[in-house]
This record gives C-alpha cells, structure tokens and sequence, in this order.
C-alpha cells in the first residue's frame, strides 16, 4: 500500500537541492523571455515591413519554430553546436540560447498582433506629421502595442517557465532537477515529485493571478 511521507522535507534539502534549480529556471526564464521580446519584435517588424527580402526569412524561422517541439531544438542545439564549432557550450548556456530563439517564435506573433490593434489612423497622422517608419514605430505605435501586450506576454512567460523543466533532457540543472536529485538522495522519489508539481502550480497560478489583475488595469486605461 502506497504511503507518502513528506517529513523529511526541511529547510536543508531546499538549501542543498532544490534553491540552484530554482534559481537556474528564475533566470532562465527572465533571459529568455527578455531576449525572446527584443529578437521576436525585431522578427515581428520585418514580418510587417513589407519588404520580400525581410518577409520571407522572418515567416520560415517562425513557422519553422513553432512547428518543432521545444525539447527536440534543445537537444538539437545541444548535440549539434559543439560539431560545428569544435567543442562544448555547456548545458546551461545552450539551455540559454535555445531558449531565447524558440520563444522569440512565439514573442514575435505577439508583437505583430500588438502593433496591428493599434488604430491605423493614428500611424496615418504619424505619417502626416513628417515622421519616419522608423520614428512612427518608436514613439507612436510599440509604446501602445507593448502597453496593451503586457498580460499576453506574462502569460506566454508563465508558459515558459514550465517549459523550463525541459531541459532535463540535456542535464541542466533546473527547478525540476533539484526535486529529483533530493528525491535520490532522500529515498521519497514520489514525494518529491509531489512536491515539484505543488511548486510549479504555485508559482504558476500566483503568476497568473497577477497577469489577470494587470490584464484588468489595461482595460481600464483603454
């Protein structure tokens, strides 16, 4: 008959097993998110310039990203760099950089969307006050495309963070690792388990509650 004990959960086995991974995933998940907007709005702007040579090569990486799943451009990127530039990146470092380029797929199609629900009247009067393409994006069109963005982009983050459990598959040290090592270490593999999945839903829904309070506040200033 199946028993779970949770006593052997203390303040020393978060200490020693589970604090790394959960800082590792912490800042994964802001580098990602924040390289993923800054490369995926570069994606989205060249998607919406209209110009073929900018289009096309912005449309294949999306849509090429977006078809693959997450884990195998992890191991892909893993397994192939050190190939190609004759020695090994680290499991961290790739978990990185794969991470940035996958949700920059994603941030990207956010961005665009963003941009196109801003009123074309507005750009139209941008345009007739002398401004460049340039211009009119920066001061008139992201700064009101970002604002009305902002619960999307928390709620793709909060996706990303549970996707951060992926890289397991490269032996990265994350938030999920840190539960299995203790798991090993203290015998209670299912509870710790159990454990993981509690703190994934708490960060997760504390998260979720927060993007729907802001999603609210954006409404309002609409």
């Amino acid at each position: 008959m199946l028993s779970l004990d949770l006593s052997f959960y203390n303040w020393e086995l978060f200490t020693n097993y589970i604090l790394k991974g959960f800082l590792f995933s912490i800042q994964l998940t802001v580098i990602a998110t924040i390289g993923g907007i800054l490369f995926g709005t570069l994606l989205a702007l060249m998607r919406l310039s209209g110009k073929s040579i900018l289009v096309y090569p912005a449309t294949f990486y999306i849509n090429t990203m977006r078809s693959i799943p997450l884990v195998m451009v992890i191991l892909w990127f893993f397994l192939l760099m050190p190939m190609l530039i004759g020695r090994p990146i680290g499991a961290d470092l790739s978990a990185t950089i794969t991470f940035i380029a996958f949700e920059a797929a994603f941030f990207s199609e956010i961005v665009r969307a963003g941009i196109q629900s801003v009123p074309r009247g507005q750009v139209f009067a941008a345009e007739a006050l002398g401004m460049t393409y340039g211009q009119n994006m920066r001061f008139v069109v992201l700064p009101q495309a970002f604002r009305n963005m902002i619960p999307i982009f928390m709620t793709q983050t909060i996706v990303l963070f549970q996707d951060t459990s992926l890289v397991y598959a490269i032996g990265a040290y994350d938030l999920l690792k840190g539960f299995e090592i203790a798991g090993k270490n203290y015998g209670r593999p299912i509870e710790t388990y159990i454990l993981a999945a509690f703190t994934y839903f708490v960060i997760c829904f504390s998260l979720s509650r927060v993007a729907k309070r802001i999603q609210q506040k954006v409404a309002i200033i609409r």
